[in-house]
C-alpha cells in the first residue's frame, strides 16, 4: 500500500514548511460503515515525538544530521521552520528524507519574526526548554487551540535555569521568553509525569555546567534520553518506584548521526483498532515503533483479546521497532490502571473506540492530563461517544465505557474541538458502526497524519471516509 506522511500538493515547500494557516478551515467529513474487513500492507507516517527531536538535536549538533522517515505532518513542519529561524539548516532533500546543518550547543542565534508553532504543543513546550539555555529573545505563538493550552507546568521549572517569560494568563501564548545569559542546571522533581515537561528541562540542561536532573514520578516515554545518547551526550537512568531519575551532563558536544525514524504507534493505533472492530479484518502495519513506554494501548488492548502479533522484531536507532499483524475479533472490558496512562496518554480516545465493542463495562484510570491536551480530551472523548449511541461517564479522572459486545447506532455529529486525535477516533468509530457517523472539522487531521483518509479508505477497499 501506498507510504503515508507526504506533504499535500501546495501545502508545504521545502523553502517554507508553513502548510496552512493556525487558524484552519473546518472540514466537515462522514464515516460510513465498512462494507468489509480492512486488509493489505501499510506503513504508517514516522514518529511525531521522534522527529520534532531529530530536528532539534540536529539543530544542537556539529555537523549535518540526516534523516529518513520524517514525518511531514504540520506540526513537526513547523518545528522545521523554527529551526531555520534559530539559525540551523534544514532542507528536504526527498519526502521523508531530510538533512539538518547544526548549530553546536549555545550556538542558536536570536530569530527575526515569531515562531509559530500551529497546533503542536510538544513542539512549543520542547522549544520552550531549548530557547531557556540559549541568551536570546523570542516570541512563540499558535493556533487558537494551542493558544488556549497552559504552559506555566514547563515555564515554571525552566525558570529555575534564569530564563524569563512572558504570556498571558496561565502563561498562555502568545510567550515572550528570554533565555538565560548563563544558564543554571535544574533539579527538578516532576509533579506528574509529563515527557514534555521532562524534555524541556533536560534541553535547558544540554546549555547549562553541571548535572540537571529530573525526577518522574511515573516513567514517561524516553525518546530525549535515547537520542541524546544517540547524539553522544552523557545521561544516566535510575529506577526509583514506578518513575525514574535521569541526570544529564551539560554542555556536551552533540555531533551529528544519522537517524531512521520508525512509524508512529500512536497512528498505528487508528488502523489497529479499526481492524479489530471491522469484521473479517486482518491488516499488517510495517515498521512500527515499538518503544515500551509508547506500547500501553497494545497492552491494554491484548488485555481485551485482541491478537495483535509482532513479527521480524529489531533494533533501529536505540529504538525497538517490530511489524504488527491484527485481526477482527471479541473484545471484553478492560480495567486500566492509572499508572499506564503515561505509556498510552494519545491513545485513550482510540481505546475508548474498541471499548465500546467490547462486552461488558470498562474504566480507564487517572485521566486528568487529557483535560490540558489539544481539548479537553477526556470530555471530547465521552461526547464522541455519546454521538454514536454508546453510554459512558466521567467519574472523577476516570473514563467508564458500558460496551455493547457489538456495533454502536452511529448517526451522530462529533464535535472534534480542534483535536487531531479525536477526529480521527470518530472517523474510525463510524467504520463500526450500523449508520454513518459525521465529524465537524476534520481540517486538524493534517497536524499529525497528513494521508490519514486515504490510507483508511484504501485500507477498506472502498471511500469508506469522505465529505
Amino acid at each position: 500500500m501506498q507510504q503515508a506522511g507526504r506533504i499535500a500538493t501546495g501545502r508545504a515547500s521545502v523553502s517554507n514548511p508553513l502548510p496552512m494557516s493556525h487558524d484552519a478551515i473546518p472540514t466537515l467529513l462522514r464515516s460510513s460503515p465498512a462494507r468489509h474487513g480492512l486488509s493489505g500492507h501499510l506503513t504508517v507516517p514516522g514518529d511525531k515525538s521522534i522527529s520534532h527531536r531529530a530536528l532539534m538535536f540536529g539543530a544542537l549538533a556539529i555537523g549535518t544530521t540526516e534523516i529518513e522517515g520524517l514525518l511531514e505532518g504540520e506540526d513537526v513542519l513547523r518545528t522545521a521552520a523554527a529551526m531555520r529561524l534559530l539559525g540551523a539548516q534544514v532542507e528536504q532533500l526527498s519526502p521523508g528524507r531530510w538533512r539538518v546543518a547544526g548549530r553546536g550547543i549555545g550556538g542558536l542565534t536570536e530569530p527575526d519574526d515569531v515562531l509559530d508553532m500551529g497546533n503542536s504543543g510538544t513542539a512549543a513546550r520542547l522549544i520552550c526548554g531549548l530557547l531557556a539555555g540559549h541568551p536570546i529573545f523570542a516570541v512563540m505563538t499558535g493556533d487558537a487551540s494551542l493558544r488556549r493550552r497552559p504552559m506555566r507546568r514547563v515555564t515554571d521549572p525552566l525558570a529555575a535555569t534564569g530564563a524569563q517569560f512572558w504570556g498571558r494568563e496561565g502563561g498562555r501564548l502568545p510567550l515572550a521568553i528570554q533565555g538565560a545569559r548563563s544558564a543554571l542546571p535544574l533539579d527538578y522533581r516532576l509533579p506528574v509525569a509529563s515527557a514534555q515537561v521532562k524534555s524541556a528541562c533536560l534541553l535547558a540542561g544540554l546549555c547549562a555546567p553541571g548535572t540537571t536532573r529530573v525526577v518522574e514520578p511515573e516513567a514517561t516515554r524516553d525518546h530525549s534520553e535515547n537520542m541524546l545518547r544517540h547524539f553522544g551526550a552523557t545521561v544516566r537512568v535510575a529506577v526509583e518506584g514506578h518513575g525514574r531519575i535521569i541526570e544529564l551532563e551539560g554542555q556536551p558536544e552533540l555531533r551529528a548521526a544519522p537517524v531512521n525514524v520508525p512509524g508512529d504507534p500512536s497512528s498505528a493505533a487508528f488502523f489497529a483498532v479499526a481492524a479489530l472492530i471491522v469484521p473479517g479484518s486482518k491488516l499488517v502495519i510495517r515498521n512500527v515503533g515499538l518503544n515500551p513506554l509508547r506500547t500501553g494501548l497494545f497492552t491494554s488492548l491484548r488485555e481485551m483479546g485482541a491478537v495483535l502479533d509482532v513479527g521480524m522484531p529489531r533494533l533501529e536507532g536505540g529504538e525497538p521497532v517490530g511489524d504488527l499483524t491484527i485481526s477482527a475479533g471479541v473484545l471484553r472490558a478492560v480495567d486500566v490502571p492509572a499508572e499506564r496512562a503515561p505509556s498510552m496518554i494519545d491513545e485513550y480516545p482510540i481505546l475508548a473506540v474498541a471499548a465500546a465493542f467490547a462486552t461488558g463495562t470498562s474504566r480507564f484510570r487517572g485521566l486528568s492530563e487529557l483535560r490540558v491536551k489539544e481539548s479537553d480530551r477526556l470530555t471530547g472523548t465521552a461526547a464522541l461517544l455519546r454521538e454514536a449511541g454508546v453510554e459512558c461517564a466521567i467519574e472523577g479522572d476516570d473514563l467508564v465505557v458500558v460496551g455493547l459486545g457489538g456495533p454502536p447506532a452511529g448517526g451522530g455529529l462529533v464535535a472534534t474541538q480542534m483535536d487531531h486525535r479525536l477526529a480521527m477516533s470518530a472517523l474510525v468509530l463510524g467504520l463500526g458502526c450500523r449508520a454513518p457517523l459525521r465529524i465537524d472539522d476534520g481540517a486538524f487531521i493534517a497536524t499529525s497524519f497528513p494521508n490519514f483518509i486515504a490510507l483508511m479508505n484504501e485500507a477498506a477497499g472502498c471511500t469508506a471516509i469522505g465529505p
